[in-house]
């Protein structure tokens, strides 16, 4: 079993819960990949550029300039100071970007309807499971950005969700894979104010109403929708908790049906 988990949300910004999540990642028993965000980190970094960002449907638009400042953030600040919290517990990690090794290539969204820039989406197809296989043999714990680019010398900005999906999916066609979505919620919840209004399941089905509701918005839009396609192409297990419940059963589970 490989043990795909993403980490985002607050909890990159805030340094006591990033090292005990990492503390815990390093504890997970056998093979693993973490993914992560850090949409704050960057926000925060182009704010303090003057650079207001513009999100849709909880994905961020990057123009040449944002580029800039999202590949520093996340493939630079963000990566190695992941990589080097989990060196400092043991855990052999390696970052990466999906340039390196050629192992997440993406292709630039279309401009219509709407124009992201340099946004790219990934075919999970395309995911090098032998560079993952690689890595995975030769004992490195590979740290994945949202970074990626499209073979021809331009990275692309990928939603970090959408990059967690691809890669287990990827890393399905090597072994089992279990997929988990870690951010300081408990899990998709009915009420964002009360821990205790944990979804315990969500299928395609549920996921459908519990959007037109508006019970789920924004941000989790993708989360659920990259669960559901990872699961929907063979990942055996997909999970969206609290990071301080990784090696724990709780959050919610997300099946097709």
């Amino acid at each position: 079993m490989i043990n795909v988990v993403k980490i985002g949300g607050n909890v990159i910004d805030d340094p006591a819960a990033l090292e005990k999540f990492i503390e815990d990642f390093a504890a997970l028993p056998g093979d693993k990949i973490l993914v992560h965000g850090g949409g704050k980190e960057a926000t925060r970094m182009s704010r303090e550029m003057g650079i207001e960002a513009t999100m849709i449907e909880g994905r961020r638009v990057t123009d040449a300039r944002t580029l800039e400042i999202v590949t520093m953030v996340y493939a630079g600040l963000i990566n190695k100071r992941i990589v080097s919290l989990l060196q400092k517990h043991g855990c052999n990690a390696v970052g990466l970007t999906g340039a390196d090794g050629n192992v997440i290539p993406a292709t630039r969204r279309p401009a219509v309807p709407v124009d992201y820039g340099f946004v790219g989406d990934i075919d999970p197809a395309r995911v090098s499971d032998r560079f993952i296989s690689t890595l995975i043999g030769g004992g490195y714990v590979p740290v994945f950005c949202a970074i990626n680019h499209d073979g021809a010398g331009t990275l692309l900005n990928c939603n970090a969700d959408s990059v967690a999906a691809a890669v287990a999916v990827g890393a399905a066609r090597v072994a089992p894979v279990r997929l988990t979505f870690c951010f300081e919620k408990a899990g998709v919840m009915t009420d964002l104010d009360d821990e205790n209004s944990v979804i315990p399941h969500i299928t395609a089905e549920s996921f459908a109403d519990l959007k037109e509701r508006g019970i789920v918005a924004k941000g989790m839009i993708p989360k659920i929708h990259n669960a559901l396609q990872a699961a929907e192409q063979g990942v055996t297990e997909v999970r969206i908790c609290s990071s301080s419940a990784l090696n724990s059963d709780r959050g919610t589970i997300i099946t097709l049906q």
